[in-house]
Protein backbone atom coordinates (compact mmCIF):
# COMPACT_ATOMS: atom_id res chain seq x y z
CA UNK A 1 0.00 0.00 0.00
CA UNK A 2 0.69 3.73 -0.77
CA UNK A 3 0.55 6.39 1.70
CA UNK A 4 -1.84 8.12 -0.15
CA UNK A 5 -3.89 4.52 0.33
CA UNK A 6 -2.86 4.94 4.58
CA UNK A 7 -4.68 8.71 4.58
CA UNK A 8 -7.68 7.04 2.57
CA UNK A 9 -8.22 4.56 5.25
CA UNK A 10 -7.16 6.22 8.48
CA UNK A 11 -9.01 9.92 7.57
CA UNK A 12 -11.92 7.74 6.46
CA UNK A 13 -12.61 5.87 9.57
CA UNK A 14 -11.03 8.14 12.07
CA UNK A 15 -14.16 10.61 10.25
CA UNK A 16 -16.67 7.74 10.85
CA UNK A 17 -15.59 7.12 14.42
CA UNK A 18 -15.38 10.60 16.02
CA UNK A 19 -18.43 12.02 13.75
CA UNK A 20 -20.42 9.01 15.67
CA UNK A 21 -19.03 9.76 19.28
CA UNK A 22 -19.44 13.77 18.49
CA UNK A 23 -22.95 13.52 17.34
CA UNK A 24 -24.56 11.54 19.81
CA UNK A 25 -22.59 11.75 22.66
CA UNK A 26 -24.49 12.05 26.10
CA UNK A 27 -27.75 9.59 26.52
CA UNK A 28 -29.31 10.58 29.66
CA UNK A 29 -31.30 7.66 29.72
CA UNK A 30 -32.33 4.00 28.36
CA UNK A 31 -34.66 5.32 25.96
CA UNK A 32 -32.42 7.75 24.67
CA UNK A 33 -29.78 5.19 24.42
CA UNK A 34 -31.45 1.98 23.15
CA UNK A 35 -34.13 3.99 21.04
CA UNK A 36 -32.73 6.88 20.23
CA UNK A 37 -35.99 9.13 21.64
CA UNK A 38 -37.52 7.71 18.38
CA UNK A 39 -36.20 10.60 15.81
CA UNK A 40 -34.80 8.27 13.06
CA UNK A 41 -36.25 9.09 9.94
CA UNK A 42 -37.29 6.84 7.40
CA UNK A 43 -34.36 7.42 5.03
CA UNK A 44 -31.86 6.84 7.94
CA UNK A 45 -33.78 3.49 9.04
CA UNK A 46 -33.73 1.80 5.54
CA UNK A 47 -29.46 2.96 5.17
CA UNK A 48 -29.13 1.65 8.85
CA UNK A 49 -31.19 -1.66 7.98
CA UNK A 50 -28.72 -2.40 4.80
CA UNK A 51 -25.84 -1.48 6.88
CA UNK A 52 -26.22 -4.01 9.68
CA UNK A 53 -27.16 -6.58 6.95
CA UNK A 54 -23.88 -5.76 4.51
CA UNK A 55 -21.07 -6.59 6.77
CA UNK A 56 -17.26 -7.32 5.40
CA UNK A 57 -18.37 -10.31 4.96
CA UNK A 58 -21.05 -9.29 1.76
CA UNK A 59 -18.00 -7.75 0.38
CA UNK A 60 -15.44 -10.10 0.72
CA UNK A 61 -16.88 -13.25 0.13
CA UNK A 62 -20.10 -12.11 -2.12
CA UNK A 63 -18.12 -11.67 -5.43
CA UNK A 64 -15.61 -14.86 -4.54
CA UNK A 65 -18.78 -16.54 -4.47
CA UNK A 66 -19.82 -15.40 -8.01
CA UNK A 67 -16.52 -15.93 -8.94
CA UNK A 68 -16.37 -20.05 -7.93
CA UNK A 69 -19.87 -20.24 -8.69
CA UNK A 70 -21.74 -17.64 -10.68
CA UNK A 71 -24.90 -15.16 -10.17
CA UNK A 72 -27.20 -18.25 -8.32
CA UNK A 73 -26.34 -16.79 -5.01
CA UNK A 74 -28.89 -14.34 -5.49
CA UNK A 75 -31.13 -16.65 -5.25
CA UNK A 76 -30.59 -16.60 -1.48
CA UNK A 77 -32.41 -13.09 -0.91
CA UNK A 78 -35.64 -13.87 -3.30
CA UNK A 79 -37.80 -14.07 -0.16
CA UNK A 80 -36.50 -11.08 1.71
CA UNK A 81 -39.02 -8.33 -0.57
CA UNK A 82 -41.92 -10.50 0.74
CA UNK A 83 -40.76 -10.89 3.95
CA UNK A 84 -40.24 -6.65 4.52
CA UNK A 85 -44.18 -6.59 3.35
CA UNK A 86 -45.43 -9.01 6.04
CA UNK A 87 -42.94 -7.77 9.05
CA UNK A 88 -44.31 -4.05 8.21
CA UNK A 89 -47.99 -5.38 8.39
CA UNK A 90 -47.87 -7.25 11.34
CA UNK A 91 -44.55 -6.80 13.02
CA UNK A 92 -43.96 -3.34 12.77
CA UNK A 93 -47.46 -2.38 14.04
CA UNK A 94 -47.92 -4.78 16.90
CA UNK A 95 -43.99 -3.26 18.42
CA UNK A 96 -44.85 0.25 18.05
CA UNK A 97 -48.55 -0.23 20.10
CA UNK A 98 -46.88 -1.88 23.18
CA UNK A 99 -43.66 0.79 22.71
CA UNK A 100 -41.18 -2.02 23.28
CA UNK A 101 -37.63 -1.29 23.96
CA UNK A 102 -36.63 -5.08 22.20
CA UNK A 103 -38.73 -7.62 20.43
CA UNK A 104 -38.87 -10.22 23.16
CA UNK A 105 -40.66 -7.65 25.07
CA UNK A 106 -43.50 -8.82 23.12
CA UNK A 107 -43.19 -12.27 24.10
CA UNK A 108 -43.81 -11.63 27.94
CA UNK A 109 -46.37 -9.67 27.00
CA UNK A 110 -48.15 -12.73 24.91
CA UNK A 111 -46.56 -15.80 26.76
CA UNK A 112 -45.02 -15.03 29.62
CA UNK A 113 -41.10 -14.42 31.25
CA UNK A 114 -39.38 -18.02 30.40
CA UNK A 115 -40.93 -17.61 26.66
CA UNK A 116 -39.36 -14.11 26.82
CA UNK A 117 -36.12 -15.17 28.30
CA UNK A 118 -35.88 -18.20 26.27
CA UNK A 119 -36.14 -16.43 22.88
CA UNK A 120 -33.46 -13.58 24.19
CA UNK A 121 -31.04 -16.33 25.22
CA UNK A 122 -31.01 -18.22 21.51
CA UNK A 123 -30.56 -14.24 20.41
CA UNK A 124 -27.78 -13.60 22.09
CA UNK A 125 -26.34 -16.93 22.06
CA UNK A 126 -26.37 -16.50 17.78
CA UNK A 127 -25.48 -12.80 17.30
CA UNK A 128 -22.42 -13.21 20.07
CA UNK A 129 -20.58 -15.44 17.83
CA UNK A 130 -22.53 -13.54 14.91
CA UNK A 131 -20.80 -10.69 15.85
CA UNK A 132 -17.65 -11.83 16.56
CA UNK A 133 -17.48 -13.21 12.48
CA UNK A 134 -18.12 -9.52 11.51
CA UNK A 135 -14.66 -8.83 13.40
CA UNK A 136 -12.54 -11.69 11.99
CA UNK A 137 -13.87 -12.17 8.40
CA UNK A 138 -12.09 -8.80 7.46
CA UNK A 139 -9.30 -8.80 9.45
CA UNK A 140 -7.86 -12.91 8.71
CA UNK A 141 -7.87 -11.62 4.95
CA UNK A 142 -6.29 -8.39 5.52
CA UNK A 143 -4.06 -10.12 7.39
CA UNK A 144 -3.32 -13.03 4.93
CA UNK A 145 -3.02 -10.29 2.17
CA UNK A 146 -1.35 -7.87 3.89
CA UNK A 147 0.78 -9.41 6.63
CA UNK A 148 -0.88 -7.62 9.29
CA UNK A 149 -1.58 -9.44 12.18
CA UNK A 150 -4.48 -10.58 12.76
CA UNK A 151 -5.13 -10.61 16.37
CA UNK A 152 -4.29 -6.86 16.50
CA UNK A 153 -6.44 -6.29 13.44
CA UNK A 154 -9.60 -8.05 15.83
CA UNK A 155 -8.30 -5.40 18.46
CA UNK A 156 -8.28 -2.46 16.00
CA UNK A 157 -11.93 -2.82 14.66
CA UNK A 158 -13.14 -3.93 17.71
CA UNK A 159 -12.34 -0.69 19.92
CA UNK A 160 -12.91 1.74 16.57
CA UNK A 161 -16.92 0.23 17.20
CA UNK A 162 -17.00 0.36 20.95
CA UNK A 163 -16.10 3.79 21.26
CA UNK A 164 -18.89 5.45 19.42
CA UNK A 165 -22.02 2.79 20.37
CA UNK A 166 -20.55 2.91 24.01
CA UNK A 167 -20.68 6.49 23.42
CA UNK A 168 -23.90 7.32 21.84
CA UNK A 169 -25.87 3.45 21.65
CA UNK A 170 -28.54 3.24 18.92
CA UNK A 171 -28.15 7.20 17.39
CA UNK A 172 -24.62 6.45 17.46
CA UNK A 173 -25.01 3.29 15.19
CA UNK A 174 -27.55 5.11 13.16
CA UNK A 175 -25.64 8.37 12.51
CA UNK A 176 -22.84 6.37 11.58
CA UNK A 177 -24.09 3.80 9.14
CA UNK A 178 -25.15 6.14 6.90
CA UNK A 179 -21.23 7.65 6.54
CA UNK A 180 -20.62 3.84 6.15
CA UNK A 181 -22.79 3.06 2.89
CA UNK A 182 -21.73 6.08 1.76
CA UNK A 183 -18.27 4.55 1.59
CA UNK A 184 -19.32 1.22 0.76
CA UNK A 185 -21.47 1.76 -2.22
CA UNK A 186 -19.07 4.37 -3.47
CA UNK A 187 -15.95 2.40 -3.08
CA UNK A 188 -18.11 -0.33 -5.25
CA UNK A 189 -19.39 1.30 -7.99
CA UNK A 190 -15.96 2.69 -8.75
CA UNK A 191 -14.94 -0.86 -8.42
CA UNK A 192 -17.20 -2.12 -10.88
CA UNK A 193 -16.31 0.47 -13.70
CA UNK A 194 -12.62 0.23 -13.40
CA UNK A 195 -13.08 -3.41 -13.48
CA UNK A 196 -15.07 -2.82 -16.91
CA UNK A 197 -12.11 0.13 -18.10
CA UNK A 198 -9.55 -2.92 -17.71
CA UNK A 199 -10.80 -5.30 -20.13
CA UNK A 200 -9.65 -5.23 -23.77
CA UNK A 201 -10.65 -2.07 -25.91
CA UNK A 202 -12.39 -4.37 -28.54
CA UNK A 203 -14.66 -5.90 -25.35
CA UNK A 204 -18.09 -4.59 -24.66
CA UNK A 205 -20.06 -5.43 -21.54
CA UNK A 206 -22.67 -7.64 -23.74
CA UNK A 207 -19.35 -9.18 -24.70
CA UNK A 208 -18.84 -10.19 -21.25
CA UNK A 209 -22.04 -11.42 -19.88
CA UNK A 210 -21.83 -13.91 -23.04
CA UNK A 211 -18.27 -14.78 -21.57
CA UNK A 212 -19.62 -14.89 -18.23
CA UNK A 213 -22.50 -17.25 -19.38
CA UNK A 214 -20.20 -19.33 -21.66
CA UNK A 215 -18.47 -20.39 -17.95
CA UNK A 216 -22.18 -21.22 -16.56
CA UNK A 217 -21.88 -17.83 -14.11
CA UNK A 218 -24.95 -16.53 -15.44
CA UNK A 219 -27.10 -19.12 -14.50
CA UNK A 220 -29.40 -16.73 -12.34
CA UNK A 221 -32.33 -19.10 -11.41
CA UNK A 222 -33.03 -22.28 -10.66
CA UNK A 223 -35.93 -24.20 -10.33
CA UNK A 224 -35.05 -27.42 -9.17
CA UNK A 225 -36.60 -29.21 -6.34
CA UNK A 226 -33.36 -31.18 -5.49
CA UNK A 227 -33.11 -30.57 -1.48
CA UNK A 228 -29.43 -30.76 -1.87
CA UNK A 229 -29.14 -27.59 -4.18
CA UNK A 230 -27.84 -24.84 -1.81
CA UNK A 231 -29.82 -22.26 -3.73
CA UNK A 232 -32.89 -22.76 -5.92
CA UNK A 233 -36.09 -20.73 -6.21
CA UNK A 234 -37.80 -22.53 -4.23
CA UNK A 235 -35.16 -22.30 -1.41
CA UNK A 236 -35.00 -18.69 -1.56
CA UNK A 237 -38.71 -17.97 -1.62
CA UNK A 238 -39.22 -19.92 1.34
CA UNK A 239 -36.31 -20.40 3.69
CA UNK A 240 -34.53 -17.57 2.42
CA UNK A 241 -37.97 -15.76 2.85
CA UNK A 242 -38.07 -17.40 6.96
CA UNK A 243 -34.88 -16.65 7.03
CA UNK A 244 -35.53 -12.74 6.14
CA UNK A 245 -38.67 -12.73 8.53
CA UNK A 246 -36.91 -13.98 11.68
CA UNK A 247 -33.68 -11.97 10.65
CA UNK A 248 -35.59 -8.73 9.98
CA UNK A 249 -38.56 -9.35 12.50
CA UNK A 250 -37.35 -10.74 15.49
CA UNK A 251 -33.16 -10.10 15.98
CA UNK A 252 -32.95 -7.27 17.72
CA UNK A 253 -29.57 -5.49 15.67
CA UNK A 254 -32.24 -5.18 12.90
CA UNK A 255 -35.42 -4.89 14.76
CA UNK A 256 -33.82 -2.04 16.86
CA UNK A 257 -33.13 0.03 13.84
CA UNK A 258 -36.87 0.64 13.18
CA UNK A 259 -37.83 0.53 16.51
CA UNK A 260 -35.82 3.85 16.82
CA UNK A 261 -37.86 5.52 13.83
CA UNK A 262 -40.20 8.18 14.22
CA UNK A 263 -43.39 6.22 13.43
CA UNK A 264 -45.24 2.89 12.37
CA UNK A 265 -45.02 4.83 8.76
CA UNK A 266 -41.08 5.94 8.98
CA UNK A 267 -40.45 2.17 9.84
CA UNK A 268 -42.51 0.61 7.41
CA UNK A 269 -40.83 2.98 4.71
CA UNK A 270 -37.43 2.13 6.11
CA UNK A 271 -37.70 -1.28 5.66
CA UNK A 272 -39.98 -1.08 2.20
CA UNK A 273 -36.51 0.80 1.03
CA UNK A 274 -34.81 -1.81 2.24
CA UNK A 275 -36.86 -4.20 0.15
CA UNK A 276 -36.80 -2.55 -2.94
CA UNK A 277 -32.68 -2.08 -2.72
CA UNK A 278 -31.50 -4.82 -1.10
CA UNK A 279 -32.10 -7.53 -4.17
CA UNK A 280 -30.13 -5.13 -6.82
CA UNK A 281 -27.58 -4.33 -4.17
CA UNK A 282 -26.25 -8.17 -4.10
CA UNK A 283 -26.67 -8.62 -7.76
CA UNK A 284 -24.66 -5.88 -7.95
CA UNK A 285 -22.29 -7.04 -6.08
CA UNK A 286 -22.68 -10.48 -7.23
CA UNK A 287 -21.95 -9.30 -11.20
CA UNK A 288 -18.83 -7.37 -9.60
CA UNK A 289 -17.37 -11.13 -8.86
CA UNK A 290 -18.56 -12.39 -12.20
CA UNK A 291 -16.69 -9.54 -13.89
CA UNK A 292 -13.39 -9.92 -11.92
CA UNK A 293 -13.87 -13.69 -13.44
CA UNK A 294 -14.09 -11.93 -16.85
CA UNK A 295 -11.00 -10.07 -15.88
CA UNK A 296 -9.04 -12.92 -15.10
CA UNK A 297 -9.70 -14.04 -18.73
CA UNK A 298 -7.22 -12.11 -19.70
CA UNK A 299 -4.90 -12.12 -17.16
CA UNK A 300 -3.03 -14.15 -15.12
CA UNK A 301 -3.86 -15.86 -11.95
CA UNK A 302 -2.66 -17.75 -9.01
CA UNK A 303 -3.34 -21.32 -8.09
CA UNK A 304 -5.01 -20.20 -4.97
CA UNK A 305 -5.90 -16.55 -4.33
CA UNK A 306 -4.96 -17.29 -0.46
CA UNK A 307 -1.30 -16.45 -0.22
CA UNK A 308 -1.08 -18.46 3.31
CA UNK A 309 -1.37 -21.51 1.29
CA UNK A 310 1.75 -20.92 -1.67
CA UNK A 311 3.55 -19.96 1.61
CA UNK A 312 3.10 -22.80 3.31
CA UNK A 313 3.71 -25.27 0.02
CA UNK A 314 6.75 -23.20 -0.47
CA UNK A 315 8.30 -24.05 2.50
CA UNK A 316 7.40 -28.42 1.77
CA UNK A 317 8.68 -30.97 -0.30
CA UNK A 318 5.55 -30.52 -2.41
CA UNK A 319 7.06 -26.96 -3.70
CA UNK A 320 7.94 -28.18 -7.12
CA UNK A 321 4.65 -30.04 -7.81
CA UNK A 322 2.58 -27.11 -7.00
CA UNK A 323 5.03 -24.47 -9.12
CA UNK A 324 4.54 -27.01 -12.22
CA UNK A 325 0.63 -26.75 -11.63
CA UNK A 326 0.76 -23.22 -11.65
CA UNK A 327 3.13 -22.85 -14.33
CA UNK A 328 0.45 -25.30 -16.02
CA UNK A 329 -2.11 -22.75 -14.79
CA UNK A 330 -0.19 -19.89 -16.60
CA UNK A 331 -0.61 -21.78 -20.15
CA UNK A 332 -3.83 -22.69 -19.65
CA UNK A 333 -5.27 -18.87 -19.24
CA UNK A 334 -2.80 -17.82 -22.48
CA UNK A 335 -4.89 -20.12 -23.88
CA UNK A 336 -7.99 -18.86 -22.32
CA UNK A 337 -6.89 -15.30 -23.37
CA UNK A 338 -6.30 -16.42 -26.87
CA UNK A 339 -9.84 -18.10 -27.33
CA UNK A 340 -11.19 -15.46 -25.58
CA UNK A 341 -10.23 -12.58 -27.94
CA UNK A 342 -11.34 -15.19 -31.21
CA UNK A 343 -15.01 -15.39 -29.55
CA UNK A 344 -14.60 -11.29 -28.49
CA UNK A 345 -14.31 -10.47 -32.29
CA UNK A 346 -16.89 -13.60 -33.70
CA UNK A 347 -19.61 -12.04 -31.33
CA UNK A 348 -18.71 -8.48 -32.76
CA UNK A 349 -19.81 -10.27 -36.00
CA UNK A 350 -22.86 -10.70 -34.49
CA UNK A 351 -21.92 -14.89 -34.28
CA UNK A 352 -21.96 -16.76 -31.52
CA UNK A 353 -19.51 -19.45 -32.39
CA UNK A 354 -20.41 -22.58 -30.67
CA UNK A 355 -17.39 -24.33 -31.27
CA UNK A 356 -15.50 -21.65 -29.48
CA UNK A 357 -17.38 -21.40 -26.55
CA UNK A 358 -17.47 -25.47 -26.50
CA UNK A 359 -13.46 -24.49 -26.21
CA UNK A 360 -14.35 -22.11 -23.35
CA UNK A 361 -15.89 -24.50 -21.42
CA UNK A 362 -13.27 -27.14 -22.22
CA UNK A 363 -10.87 -24.99 -20.93
CA UNK A 364 -12.55 -23.33 -17.52
CA UNK A 365 -12.58 -27.55 -16.98
CA UNK A 366 -8.97 -28.05 -17.04
CA UNK A 367 -8.65 -24.63 -14.88
CA UNK A 368 -11.16 -26.16 -12.27
CA UNK A 369 -8.87 -29.03 -12.21
CA UNK A 370 -5.95 -27.68 -11.81
CA UNK A 371 -7.46 -26.11 -9.17
CA UNK A 372 -8.63 -29.03 -7.35
CA UNK A 373 -5.05 -30.71 -7.72
CA UNK A 374 -3.26 -27.48 -6.57
CA UNK A 375 -6.15 -27.84 -3.05
CA UNK A 376 -4.87 -31.95 -2.64
CA UNK A 377 -1.10 -29.97 -2.46
CA UNK A 378 -2.08 -28.13 -0.01
CA UNK A 379 -4.11 -30.70 2.04
CA UNK A 380 -1.21 -33.10 2.15
CA UNK A 381 1.17 -29.99 3.65
CA UNK A 382 -1.15 -29.40 6.29
CA UNK A 383 -4.86 -31.15 6.67
CA UNK A 384 -6.37 -28.58 8.50
CA UNK A 385 -5.54 -25.86 6.19
CA UNK A 386 -8.05 -24.17 4.38
CA UNK A 387 -8.00 -24.58 0.75
CA UNK A 388 -11.18 -22.56 -0.39
CA UNK A 389 -9.77 -19.35 -1.06
CA UNK A 390 -13.42 -17.72 -2.34
CA UNK A 391 -12.93 -14.92 0.25
CA UNK A 392 -9.91 -14.08 -0.89
CA UNK A 393 -10.57 -13.57 -4.47
CA UNK A 394 -11.88 -10.06 -4.73
CA UNK A 395 -9.29 -8.62 -2.02
CA UNK A 396 -6.30 -10.16 -4.31
CA UNK A 397 -7.57 -8.37 -7.26
CA UNK A 398 -8.26 -5.01 -5.60
CA UNK A 399 -4.65 -5.20 -3.99
CA UNK A 400 -3.28 -6.46 -7.30
CA UNK A 401 -4.80 -4.28 -9.69
CA UNK A 402 -6.64 -0.88 -8.38
CA UNK A 403 -4.86 2.00 -9.03
CA UNK A 404 -3.25 3.66 -5.41
CA UNK A 405 -6.02 5.87 -2.88
CA UNK A 406 -8.64 3.10 -4.56
CA UNK A 407 -7.41 0.51 -2.61
CA UNK A 408 -7.38 2.81 1.01
CA UNK A 409 -11.05 3.21 -0.10
CA UNK A 410 -11.69 -0.24 -0.66
CA UNK A 411 -9.99 -1.16 2.42
CA UNK A 412 -11.99 1.50 4.18
CA UNK A 413 -15.33 0.21 2.98
CA UNK A 414 -14.13 -3.49 3.89
CA UNK A 415 -13.67 -2.20 7.43
CA UNK A 416 -16.32 0.22 7.82
CA UNK A 417 -18.64 -2.56 6.59
CA UNK A 418 -17.50 -4.43 9.76
CA UNK A 419 -17.98 -1.62 11.97
CA UNK A 420 -21.12 -1.36 10.99
CA UNK A 421 -22.39 -4.91 11.39
CA UNK A 422 -20.53 -5.08 14.33
CA UNK A 423 -21.68 -1.97 15.93
CA UNK A 424 -25.63 -2.78 15.25
CA UNK A 425 -24.74 -6.62 17.18
CA UNK A 426 -23.10 -5.12 19.93
CA UNK A 427 -25.80 -2.28 20.34
CA UNK A 428 -28.44 -5.01 20.05
CA UNK A 429 -26.51 -7.42 22.25
CA UNK A 430 -26.54 -5.22 25.05
CA UNK A 431 -29.99 -4.00 25.26
CA UNK A 432 -31.61 -7.64 25.08
CA UNK A 433 -29.03 -8.39 27.82
CA UNK A 434 -29.38 -5.42 30.20
CA UNK A 435 -33.64 -5.26 29.18
CA UNK A 436 -34.77 -9.16 28.61
CA UNK A 437 -32.47 -11.10 31.23
CA UNK A 438 -30.76 -8.54 34.04
CA UNK A 439 -33.74 -5.91 34.44
CA UNK A 440 -36.11 -8.84 34.50
CA UNK A 441 -34.65 -11.68 35.73
CA UNK A 442 -32.22 -9.85 37.76
CA UNK A 443 -32.24 -6.17 39.04
CA UNK A 444 -35.55 -4.29 39.09
CA UNK A 445 -37.13 -1.35 40.29
CA UNK A 446 -33.91 0.77 39.72
CA UNK A 447 -33.23 4.11 38.38
CA UNK A 448 -33.34 4.67 34.78
CA UNK A 449 -29.58 6.25 35.27
CA UNK A 450 -28.93 2.96 36.74
CA UNK A 451 -30.38 0.49 33.15
CA UNK A 452 -28.22 3.55 30.81
CA UNK A 453 -24.80 2.40 33.00
CA UNK A 454 -25.52 -1.16 33.01
CA UNK A 455 -26.39 -0.91 29.57
CA UNK A 456 -23.16 0.64 28.50
CA UNK A 457 -21.87 -1.74 30.51
CA UNK A 458 -22.97 -4.32 28.95
CA UNK A 459 -22.05 -2.76 25.56
CA UNK A 460 -18.29 -2.94 26.76
CA UNK A 461 -19.01 -6.90 27.78
CA UNK A 462 -20.00 -8.01 24.95
CA UNK A 463 -17.11 -6.05 22.54
CA UNK A 464 -14.81 -7.34 24.59
CA UNK A 465 -16.66 -10.91 24.21
CA UNK A 466 -16.72 -10.53 20.52
CA UNK A 467 -13.27 -9.58 20.09
CA UNK A 468 -12.06 -12.69 22.06
CA UNK A 469 -14.76 -14.72 19.97
CA UNK A 470 -12.69 -12.83 16.94
CA UNK A 471 -9.06 -13.82 17.85
CA UNK A 472 -9.60 -17.73 18.73
CA UNK A 473 -12.02 -18.27 15.65
CA UNK A 474 -10.99 -20.63 12.75
CA UNK A 475 -11.95 -19.85 8.62
CA UNK A 476 -14.96 -21.84 7.55
CA UNK A 477 -15.78 -22.60 3.84
CA UNK A 478 -17.40 -19.80 3.05
CA UNK A 479 -17.75 -16.47 5.77
CA UNK A 480 -21.06 -15.80 4.35
CA UNK A 481 -22.22 -19.42 4.60
CA UNK A 482 -21.14 -19.49 7.97
CA UNK A 483 -23.26 -16.29 9.22
CA UNK A 484 -26.30 -17.43 7.19
CA UNK A 485 -25.96 -20.83 8.82
CA UNK A 486 -25.28 -19.80 12.40
CA UNK A 487 -28.44 -17.73 11.75
CA UNK A 488 -30.35 -20.34 9.89
CA UNK A 489 -30.13 -22.40 13.34
CA UNK A 490 -31.45 -20.20 15.52
CA UNK A 491 -33.46 -17.93 13.46
CA UNK A 492 -36.03 -20.70 12.61
CA UNK A 493 -37.19 -21.60 16.06
CA UNK A 494 -37.20 -17.29 17.53
CA UNK A 495 -39.58 -16.75 14.55
CA UNK A 496 -41.78 -19.89 14.95
CA UNK A 497 -42.12 -18.21 18.61
CA UNK A 498 -43.36 -14.71 16.83
CA UNK A 499 -45.42 -16.14 14.70
CA UNK A 500 -47.53 -18.33 17.03
CA UNK A 501 -47.81 -14.67 18.91
CA UNK A 502 -49.31 -13.11 15.89
CA UNK A 503 -51.71 -15.65 14.69
CA UNK A 504 -52.04 -18.67 17.45
CA UNK A 505 -53.68 -16.88 19.66
CA UNK A 506 -55.29 -19.70 21.78
CA UNK A 507 -51.84 -21.37 22.62
CA UNK A 508 -50.64 -20.25 25.85
CA UNK A 509 -46.91 -19.68 27.30
CA UNK A 510 -45.88 -23.52 28.80
CA UNK A 511 -47.07 -24.71 25.03
CA UNK A 512 -44.66 -22.79 22.84
CA UNK A 513 -42.15 -22.94 25.18
CA UNK A 514 -41.50 -26.41 25.53
CA UNK A 515 -42.28 -26.55 21.92
CA UNK A 516 -39.76 -23.77 21.15
CA UNK A 517 -37.40 -25.76 23.00
CA UNK A 518 -38.05 -29.14 21.67
CA UNK A 519 -37.79 -27.29 18.44
CA UNK A 520 -34.45 -26.37 18.91
CA UNK A 521 -33.18 -29.60 19.63
CA UNK A 522 -34.27 -30.73 16.84
CA UNK A 523 -32.78 -28.24 14.43
CA UNK A 524 -29.04 -28.30 15.92
CA UNK A 525 -29.38 -32.30 15.38
CA UNK A 526 -30.71 -32.19 12.09
CA UNK A 527 -27.97 -29.61 10.82
CA UNK A 528 -25.89 -32.10 12.41
CA UNK A 529 -26.59 -35.20 10.74
CA UNK A 530 -28.49 -33.63 7.36
CA UNK A 531 -25.03 -31.11 6.68
CA UNK A 532 -22.39 -30.82 9.35
CA UNK A 533 -20.54 -33.90 8.89
CA UNK A 534 -20.87 -34.59 5.07
CA UNK A 535 -18.10 -32.92 2.96
CA UNK A 536 -18.47 -30.05 1.50
CA UNK A 537 -20.90 -30.16 -1.47
CA UNK A 538 -22.62 -33.53 -0.28
CA UNK A 539 -25.06 -32.21 2.50
CA UNK A 540 -28.54 -34.10 2.65
CA UNK A 541 -29.97 -31.05 3.06
CA UNK A 542 -29.51 -27.23 2.01
CA UNK A 543 -28.61 -24.84 5.31
CA UNK A 544 -31.68 -23.00 3.96
CA UNK A 545 -34.66 -25.18 5.10
CA UNK A 546 -33.55 -24.94 8.62
CA UNK A 547 -35.40 -21.55 8.42
CA UNK A 548 -38.68 -23.35 7.61
CA UNK A 549 -38.08 -26.29 9.29
CA UNK A 550 -37.69 -24.88 12.59
CA UNK A 551 -40.24 -22.43 12.28
CA UNK A 552 -42.80 -25.10 11.25
CA UNK A 553 -42.27 -27.03 13.59
CA UNK A 554 -42.33 -24.41 16.43
CA UNK A 555 -45.67 -24.01 15.18
CA UNK A 556 -46.92 -27.36 14.72
CA UNK A 557 -45.40 -28.27 18.30
CA UNK A 558 -46.97 -25.81 20.34
CA UNK A 559 -50.41 -26.23 18.62
CA UNK A 560 -50.57 -30.03 19.33
CA UNK A 561 -49.01 -29.68 22.92
CA UNK A 562 -51.91 -26.72 23.45
CA UNK A 563 -54.71 -29.10 22.14
CA UNK A 564 -53.52 -32.48 24.16
CA UNK A 565 -51.13 -31.55 27.11
CA UNK A 566 -52.18 -28.59 28.04
CA UNK A 567 -55.65 -28.53 26.82
CA UNK A 568 -56.88 -28.48 30.56
CA UNK A 569 -54.49 -26.20 32.13
CA UNK A 570 -55.24 -22.33 32.62
CA UNK A 571 -51.86 -20.17 31.25
CA UNK A 572 -52.09 -17.69 33.31
CA UNK A 573 -48.02 -16.42 33.78
CA UNK A 574 -48.17 -13.61 30.91
CA UNK A 575 -48.42 -10.13 32.87
CA UNK A 576 -51.28 -8.11 32.69
CA UNK A 577 -49.03 -5.63 30.32
CA UNK A 578 -45.22 -5.00 29.44
CA UNK A 579 -42.99 -4.88 31.79
CA UNK A 580 -39.93 -2.60 30.76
Amino acid sequence: MQLFDWIILIVTLLFIVIYGAWKTRGSKNVEDYVLGNNETPWFTVGLSVMATQASAITFLSTPGQAFHDGMGFVQFYFGLPIAMVVICVTFIPIYHKYKVFTAYEYLEKRFDLETRSLAAILFLVQRGLGTGITIYAPSIILSALLGWNITYMNIIIGVLVIIYTFSGGTKAVNVTQKQQMFVILTGMVITFFLILHYLPNEMTFDNAMHIAGANDKMNIVNFSFDLNEKYTFWSGITGGFFLALAYFGTDQSQVGRYLSGKSVRESQMGLIMNGLLKVPMQFGILLTGVMVFVFFQFNETPLNFNPNNKQLVENSIYKNDYQNLQKDLDKLSEDEKVINLLYIDQLNQDYDNPTLRKELVDLALKEKDLRAQGREIISKVDKNSETNDKDYVFFYFILHYLPKGLIGLLLAVIISAAMSSTASGLNALASTTAIDIYKRNVKEGKTARHYLNVTKFFTLMWGIIAIAFACIATLFENLIQLVNIIGSIFYGTVLGIFLVGFYFKKVQGKAIFYSAVISQITIILIYYFAIFIYPSGEEKLGYLWLNFIGALLTIVLSYLLQKTIFKNKNDNSAPKEIIV
